[in-house]
């Protein structure tokens, strides 16, 4: 059985979507939405470009909250680098 998606209400009241894998472990939980028909446009978003995505590392510093490259040097910092690696 293949992975599902599941649109919920959270504790707030906003409605969400995530995505079970097919032994019905949460893979990932949506942001919230104001409707069903938003969570359910979101699932249609996530099913189109999934397949394809790169995966990149994105690492932050946890003080002040902006991103940091693994090799970021004084001179390079004001440039954003990301390493794109292939869809697997």
């Amino acid at each position: 059985m293949a992975g599902q998606f599941e649109i919920f209400t959270d504790a707030e009241s906003n409605v969400r979507f995530r995505l079970l894998g097919a032994d019905g472990t949460v893979l990932a939980i949506s942001r919230a939405f104001d409707n069903k028909n938003q969570a359910a446009n979101g699932i249609m978003a996530v099913r189109e470009c999934a397949g394809t995505g790169l995966i990149r590392e994105a690492r932050s510093n946890p003080w002040t909250g902006q991103h940091a490259s693994r090799n970021a040097s004084p001179s390079s910092a004001s440039h954003h680098h990301h390493r794109h690696l292939p869809a697997v």
